[in-house]
């Protein structure tokens, strides 16, 4: 358990999905059963995320993009949007628990849907291990994209 008193939730991911429930943005999440904001930054101040992004989906996006770009990952804004709102409609806690991967008892997480043994091999440094982190997720998912299919751009369906 985390900080937070939640399986899998960091400090830093409370924080945000904090700050987006304060802001009034419209955003599917999943409630945080027994969570405290004793550990949480206040709404004001985590309105952007520690790297001064907008905690949102665009402000994620562009965060990643900003490390892939150092890492030399390829994706563009749109082929990452795409994919995002096809898999999860923008919900970073979005979780798959009906698909063969569930039944296989590793059910696909996060904005790009990424089961936890291909988050955990595509990882980028500097980025959480947490695969709900929504640009973690968004990085290990295109980072696996780009070495399976040369990048985000050029996934049009399930990966």
């Amino acid at each position: 358990m985390s900080a937070a008193g939640q399986p899998g939730r960091t400090p830093r991911r409370l924080a945000r999905t904090l700050a987006v429930a304060a802001t009034g943005a419209a955003v599917l999440a999943l409630p945080l059963i027994g969570a405290t904001t004793a550990s949480a930054t206040p709404a004001t101040a985590a309105a952007t995320t520690t790297a001064g992004y907008a905690n949102n989906l665009d402000g994620w996006i562009r965060e990643s993009l900003a490390i892939m770009a150092q890492k030399g990952i390829p994706g563009t804004y749109n082929g990452i949007y795409r994919n995002v709102i096809r898999e999860s409609s923008g919900n970073p806690n979005a979780i798959n628990l009906w698909d063969s991967n569930a039944a296989a008892g590793t059910p696909s997480k996060g904005l790009l849907q990424v089961i936890d043994p291909t988050f955990r091999a595509y990882h980028v440094d500097g980025t959480s291990w947490d695969p709900y982190d929504p640009v973690a997720n968004i990085t290990a998912a295109c980072n696996y994209a780009a070495a399976r299919y040369g990048s985000i751009d050029n996934v049009f369906g399930a990966y």
